[in-house]
């Protein structure tokens, strides 16, 4: 019997050891697989995604991950992000894979750059590429050359400035391309043709590497890939069976993403200026004040990291202080109507972007200026009015009041005005008495001159 119960204690021991053991060998097996660091990245190439990447390429060097994986979906962006973005990829100690999925996504102008930029470019089905040429080759750059000329075989339009650009952006994704070895004459037409290519077709004309349905497969076709890291070395991945953490975009990336709108920022700053304007004009209020100086804040904090023109950042500044001052210091609309000038004509210079979608709102910038221009009407109208208006308080007030006789006799007496009693003597032989309204004619220091009123 006491060998029964040893026997059955010791198996308890073993079970007890064993169930405290098995998460443990679990965690330390899954220490021991390559970790995969999955980044969504959705929406414009903007500074707010350029500061998403730049951050979690930084934690995946943190955490020793295998691999970085950019699951993209963008219609493009500002070219200066695009450029941030890459030059971190080319110097990341981590390789980095640009995944374009799931089915029904696309990257875009800048996407594409960034695409060729990666070590390992990939897709999933149903997604696509491509459409690289920058915009102001279309938009605003002067009418296109009546024929078009070849460099290369491929047709060059628009004016001077366009080819420019068009060729400096063809240099630059040719250089991509030939630095991890991808089809260099397709990157050329996708920026000066616009051209797009689906999954199957970037894969078969080798734009892409891989085509995967989801993440691990990605991972198996991944494994044994040779890539090419900072300062010429090369780099063998060991990625199947990795184990995925994806992570979302923060409330940072978000907050970011908000207030570093063109639209927002402009909103913000105007808000931010006419709350301290108000502050400065009615000391004490606090709360204008406090919003005012947060809002002012957020907007040039927005302002400092997108592509700004700094000319139409100063017509703002002069439009708004022009406003500013018709509300502080009336001018019948002269400085206001200028101020709204200013402002409107520097809201939609404020912005050099490559994206038409990425920039002032036409619409909106009106709407601040009408808000503007129907504050500052409002105002003058009232200020015409109270120019209008009798005099309420000093001297002037008196001649413009109806007085009470309270007594009266042989041409002088007593007279209430304004709640005041005054001494007051007739201006003639008009003969009054007590009861009797009168108006003022004059002021000889305490006592007035009167008439008779009539109605």
């Amino acid at each position: 019997m006491l060998l029964m119960k040893k026997f059955l204690s010791a198996l308890c021991l073993a079970a007890g050891l064993l169930l405290f053991m098995a998460p443990l060998q679990a965690k330390s097996e899954d220490d021991a697989k390559p970790l995969a660091y999955v980044l969504e990245v959705k929406g414009v190439v903007s500074p707010a995604m350029h500061d998403l990447i730049g951050r979690h390429l930084r934690y995946a060097k943190e955490k020793n991950a295998a691999i970085v994986v950019l699951q993209m979906h963008t219609p493009g962006g500002l070219y200066n992000s695009m450029q941030e973005i890459i030059q971190d990829i080319l110097e990341s100690p981590v390789p980095v894979a640009t995944y374009v999925a799931p089915a029904g996504s696309h990257a875009a102008s800048a996407g594409t750059y960034i695409l060729y930029a990666s070590h390992i470019a990939a897709m999933a089905p149903g997604t696509n590429i491509g459409a690289a040429t920058p915009v102001q080759m279309n938009d605003g750059g002067g009418q296109p050359q009546q024929g078009p000329q070849k460099q290369g075989d491929v047709p060059q339009q628009g004016s001077a400035m366009d080819q420019k650009m068009v060729n400096d952006a063809s240099a630059y994704i040719r250089g991509l391309a030939e630095m991890r070895g991808r089809n260099a004459e397709w990157a050329e037409r996708a920026v000066r043709s616009a051209e797009s290519l689906t999954a199957s077709e970037a894969l078969s004309k080798k734009v892409i590497d891989i085509i995967a349905d989801d993440l691990p497969s990605l991972m198996d076709k991944m494994d044994g890939k040779i890539v090419k890291m900072p300062e010429g070395k090369t780099h063998t991945l060991k990625t199947r069976g990795a184990v995925i953490e994806f992570v979302a975009p923060d409330w940072r990336h978000k907050l970011l993403e908000v207030i570093t709108h063109p639209n927002v920022a402009l909103l913000l700053m105007s808000i931010g200026f006419y709350g301290l304007v108000y502050e400065f004009a009615n000391p004490g209020a606090l709360l204008p004040g406090i919003a005012g100086a947060i809002c002012l804040l957020l907007g040039l904090f927005a302002l400092n990291i997108l592509p700004i023109n700094y000319a139409g950042l100063a017509l703002i500044f002069i439009g708004l202080a022009l406003m500013a001052g018709e509300a502080l210091t009336p001018s019948f609309g002269i400085m206001g109507i200028g101020g709204a000038i200013a402002f409107f004509a520097g809201s939609m210079m404020l912005i050099e972007s490559d994206t038409p979608d990425y920039g002032v709102d036409i619409l909106v910038a009106g709407s601040i200026t009408f808000v503007s221009v129907a504050f500052l009407s409002v105002l003058l109208a009232l200020v015409l009015k109270a120019q209008r208006r009798p005099k309420t308080t000093g001297t002037e007030e008196l001649f413009t009041s109806v007085g009470e006789i309270l007594s009266w006799s042989q041409g002088r007496g007593e007279v209430r005005v304004t709640g005041e009693i005054w001494r007051a003597i007739s201006d003639g032989d008009a003969i009054l008495q007590k009861g009797d309204k009168v108006d003022i004619l004059s002021l000889d220091g305490l006592t007035l001159t009167v008439k008779e009123h009539k109605e």
